[in-house]
């Protein structure tokens, strides 16, 4: 599982610190695996009454991300990560 240290952007607020990401998505076959981060151009996104909607893209070989959230009774954001290392 890849887990992630994340920030989100407010209008006025800049960057700030958020809660961490951890992703691990498979079917048929790995989309993301357990032991490794995303391949780069990885796009995930999801929808979810209790965790809302986000859509992200890996880049850098998994290391890091760049996307949009918006958590359940708040306005959307933009929201990014680093690997946790």
């Amino acid at each position: 599982m890849a887990v992630y240290e994340t920030e989100i952007h407010t209008g006025g607020g800049g960057w700030q610190a958020d809660e961490p990401l951890s992703v691990t998505i498979s079917n048929r076959a790995d989309v993301v695996a357990q032991d490794a981060p995303p391949p780069t151009g990885t796009a995930v996104t999801w929808s979810s009454p209790a965790a809302g909607n986000g859509s992200v893209t890996f880049f850098d070989d998994g290391s890091r991300f760049e996307g949009t959230a918006q958590f359940p009774n708040e306005g959307p954001v933009g929201y990014r990560g680093q690997l946790q290392g």
